[in-house]
């Protein structure tokens, strides 16, 4: 099952130095029925980007407990077994993966451009009030959300570590 693990630049920098993307067991994003449901179709590919687009709210939340990160959504997408995925009855396509997962597994990295820095920041800052029902805040993160994430192959991992 592809997984979105959320993450921030320097967690993408830690899993590239020490080749485990998350110990077991994480939390990550999936297509799960709630958010099938949610959603309200069974195409996989707009079900996919939906679990991305978690996840990339997610990588916002880490964001905002770590102020010193660089203001850049980092969602790693990695294959892991059926098995070991346990969606979050009460979250909108939030898993449980009962495995380590290895960076050498992963399929893609998905990241904000530099261009998207300064409506990350002001997100990442409204991003809880947002979740507790404050409009002006759902618009900020909305501002984030205007901007899509680039994909990166694993390869490309040193260029998006690299200092700017």
């Amino acid at each position: 099952m592809r997984v979105y693990v959320p993450l921030t630049l320097p967690g993408l920098a830690k899993a590239h130095e020490t080749g485990v993307l998350a110990a077991d067991p994480f939390a990550a994003y999936a297509v799960t029925p709630a958010l099938r449901e949610w959603c309200g179709t069974e195409d996989l590919e707009e079900l996919e980007y939906a679990a991305l687009g978690e996840a990339a709210n997610a990588s916002l939340r880490l964001l905002a407990a770590d102020p010193e990160a660089a203001p850049r959504r980092i969602v790693v997408a990695v294959d892991v077994p059926d098995r070991a995925v346990a969606p979050d009855p009460e979250g909108l396509g939030e898993v449980t993966v009962a495995a380590s997962a290895p960076l050498a597994k992963a399929a893609a990295v998905h990241a904000d451009a530099a261009d998207a820095e300064a409506d990350v920041t002001v997100a990442a800052r409204a991003v809880e009030a947002a979740e507790d029902g404050d409009d002006a805040a759902r618009a900020a993160v909305d501002g984030a959300e205007d901007h899509e994430l680039l994909w990166f192959a694993t390869q490309e991992i040193p260029g998006l570590l690299a200092p700017r």
